[in-house]
């Protein structure tokens, strides 16, 4: 059993649809066929989303994908429309919420990894590969790739886990032609923005996008390469064989199971509060990733 602890009702507006509650955003489509997407405080660890929020956590994921897909847009275009507050919308959408084109989703999470951790690491233990791709003898926690590494997942609902799955099932479920551009564009972005991350101190390690077609065109979209989507190291504390300092939810997942929550992943009850020091230290760890990525100081 999982999923949210408390699962919030949808905010009506006017002249807006709402259509999916997701872990973190909420979708909805205009009156003109858009979708607004607003991304909430909302987080989520071990496949439940918790009744706490990290304020401002929504704002952050929204202005820092904004950022990449600029960085980005020569390689491919995104689907942001907009970030005008839709009329009637309530003042808190401000700041994360977009408004972007209908597309038609590819149903995969299009993986790249450069370090290995993780699900690519429990993986590699067992078998010296990870989906399907063999790797070499001797690598640990944390350490780089040889090249980076394509390692598309499926789309799991709330709740569930995505799953790793092999390149060939990819291009069986969208076509080989379709599945070659999702590696290659993959790749592609993940190189462009591991370098931009390298030249503020950052290793980006892994990190997973979400592509769409507008017509016959690929474009990228939800959000892209923020701390929820990614894993961000301090590039001054890499230290290979054993788990590395993060930008992202660490403090949360480690309190979790931490003898302090007093809660067991392995039970059907839902996970506890989080304490306002883990909430503190969390939003401050979302606001360092922005700052050191953009260099813009967060207001």
């Amino acid at each position: 059993m999982s999923g949210f602890v408390e699962k919030p009702e949808p905010v009506e507006v006017p002249g807006l649809v709402h259509i999916h509650t997701g872990k973190v955003r909420d979708l909805y489509r205009n009156e003109a066929g858009d979708l607004v997407m607003v991304a909430s405080d909302r987080m989520s660890a071990y496949d439940w989303v918790l009744p706490t929020e990290i304020p401002d956590k929504g704002r952050v994921l929204t202005q820092l994908s904004l950022w990449w897909f600029e960085q980005l847009i020569d390689l491919v275009p995104h689907h942001v429309l907009s970030t005008d507050l839709p009329a009637g919308a309530p003042a808190d959408w401000a700041g994360r919420t977009l408004i972007c084109r209908s597309l038609r989703m590819v149903p995969v999470e299009c993986v790249a990894r450069g370090y290995l951790t993780g699900s690519g690491l429990t993986e590699y233990k067992e078998s010296r590969t990870v989906c399907g791709l063999t790797l070499p003898e001797g690598l640990m926690d944390g350490s780089e790739l040889p090249a980076p590494i394509f390692t598309p997942a499926t789309k799991a609902a709330v709740g569930d886990h995505d799953e790793n799955v092999p390149y060939e099932e990819v291009a069986r479920q969208v076509g080989a032609e379709t599945a070659a551009l999702l590696r290659r564009t993959t790749l592609d972005v993940y190189g462009r923005a591991r370098d931009i991350a390298r030249d503020r101190g950052i290793i980006l390690a892994d990190t997973k996008f979400e592509f769409g077609f507008d017509g016959e065109g690929l474009v990228i979209a939800d959000e892209v390469l923020t701390p929820d989507s990614s894993r961000f190291w301090p590039a001054d504390t890499w230290e290979p064989g054993r788990a590395q300092p993060s930008y992202d939810k660490q403090y949360v997942r480690d309190w979790l199971t931490s003898p302090a929550s007093g809660w067991d992943r392995a039970s059907e009850q839902p996970p506890p509060p989080l304490p306002q020091e883990i909430v503190d230290a969390t939003r401050a760890k979302y606001l360092e990733a922005y700052e050191r990525l953009t260099g813009l100081s967060w207001c």
